[in-house]
């Protein structure tokens, strides 16, 4: 089947889905243009990711990682949503059950207008306190160097609210996640811009191809299963999603 028999079958699948899901990674931003974090274009200042996104590089050396994520930050602010991110909230309009799981932590989903939008790495516009025990707060600051790194007023040390290397996946975003996997048939599965090196991705396309979904992949070097994923797209989310709808 050529590409263009392809979006006609998931035009048509599409059309009539009552309940669809999308899983999104760091692909539908590239097109964004922001650098997707393990590629080479990912590096800042010759550090490695595991240096400057885990508690261990956190904890030798927090206003290096603030000053990484302070630029992420300045980065993601002059970006802007672009057609993959718009035609997911369109399919989200006329979806009649909806659930988006993004890997994603720069909101450029909920910017382009998405709402049903489970974030399972964090966010980078929101800060909490690096010791625990504290709530998550928006924090949309692109700070000064030297109010780097961040701290509470009474001096505590505060981290960016997002998923690190060696940390576990947020236990009330996975299980909103698998509630809504589970809770009835997906009719439509999107995976889009992420790979299936990550055992949760595939858990969760899984669960809809076996519930007799249509599991489609849209990633200009598709990782998925071939038992898993019935229609593959090894393009970019901006060319393809749009003529979906």
């Amino acid at each position: 089947m050529n590409d263009q028999d392809s979006v006609a079958w998931v035009r048509a699948r599409l059309k009539q889905a009552r309940k669809v899901f999308v899983l999104t990674g760091a692909g539908i931003s590239a097109e964004s243009g922001i650098p997707t974090f393990r590629g080479p274009e990912g590096y800042w200042k010759n550090y490695s990711p595991q240096q400057l996104a885990s508690p261990e590089g956190f904890a030798r050396d927090p206003k290096l990682v603030w000053e990484w994520y302070n630029h992420r930050r300045r980065v993601i602010a002059g970006c802007e949503p672009n057609a993959a991110h718009r035609a997911v909230a369109e399919i989200e309009r006329r979806a009649g059950q909806f659930l988006l799981c993004t890997q994603n932590v720069d909101g450029l989903h909920q910017r382009a207008g998405s709402r049903c939008v489970v974030e399972i790495h964090g966010s980078i516009w929101r800060t909490r306190p690096a010791a625990g025990g504290g709530a998550p707060f928006e924090d949309r600051t692109i700070y000064d160097e030297d109010q780097l790194p961040v701290r509470a007023p009474d001096g505590a040390l505060l981290r960016p609210d997002v998923v690190w290397f060696g940390e576990a996946l947020p236990a009330d975003a996975y299980a909103r996640v698998d509630a809504f996997l589970t809770s009835g048939p997906v009719d439509v599965a999107f995976v889009i811009g992420t790979s299936a090196v990550f055992p949760y991705i595939v858990r969760w396309a899984a669960i809809p191809r076996h519930q007799g979904a249509l599991v489609v992949e849209i990633n200009p070097a598709p990782s998925l299963p071939e038992n898993i994923a019935a229609v593959r797209f090894a393009a970019k989310a901006g060319d393809i999603l749009p003529q979906l709808l």
